[in-house]
């Protein structure tokens, strides 16, 4: 979901999806970064979900379209412990395979990503669960970025340029997107906080918007 989609690497043939409905045979996807506001696919239905198991971080080196090798910037994954709130997207069933070949060329170039299934809550009241696609990191990868200060991601988020735009685009589109959810999160936050030239921490959301999780 990092925005770490790789030009050049042809879509593979689409293989059953682990997000599959067995209903109707639709698949959903989790989305938690880039995915939220640039999808780049069709789909059927549109919900805001949470996942639980995993939260929403500034934990891969972009090399690509947000940095360089030599100046690498950062983009989103979710990693282990916590939860996160974004975004569900029903793809359907006809149209997963076309779906999946982009999502594969996106999101794993590189293999700093697992696709794995993962149940989410869809947050529309309706009290529904649903199995999904996920893009988890992979903390084997030279791409994940351990252990990083805000103040190390603030750095490296200010100075990255790659083919898709400065990083701190990138940020804040995210950090817009979670807003029209009436979501905070905290390190984002202090993030664009800063990059617009704010001192000390951001100020909070009114009370009931929801920050999420960390483990």
């Amino acid at each position: 979901m990092a925005d770490e989609q790789g030009a050049g690497r042809g879509g593979s043939a689409a293989r059953p999806a682990g997000g599959l409905d067995p209903h109707s045979g639709d698949v959903w996807v989790f989305a938690y970064g880039s995915l939220m506001w640039n999808p780049g696919f069709a789909f059927a239905e549109r919900c805001e979900a949470r996942l639980t198991g995993a939260h929403r971080t500034l934990c891969v080196y972009s090399f690509h379209h947000r940095g360089t090798p030599e100046q690498p910037g950062l983009v989103l994954g979710l990693d282990l412990g916590g939860s996160c709130r974004g975004i569900a997207y029903r793809v359907a069933a006809a149209d997963w395979p076309q779906t999946h070949a982009y999502l594969t060329e996106r999101e794993q170039i590189s293999g700093v990503y697992r696709e794995v299934t993962r149940r989410v809550s869809l947050l529309d009241g309706s009290g529904r669960e649903a199995p999904a696609v996920a893009y988890l990191v992979n903390r084997a990868h030279p791409q994940y970025a351990r252990g990083l200060t805000l103040q190390d991601q603030l750095h490296l988020v200010r100075r990255s340029h790659g083919k898709s735009g400065p990083n701190t685009d990138y940020v804040v589109a995210t950090v817009k997107a979670l807003e029209g959810l009436g979501i905070r999160d905290a390190a984002l936050s202090f993030i664009v906080h800063h990059l617009a030239g704010g001192h000390g921490a951001p100020a909070e959301l009114p009370a009931g918007d929801e920050e999420d999780t960390l483990p």
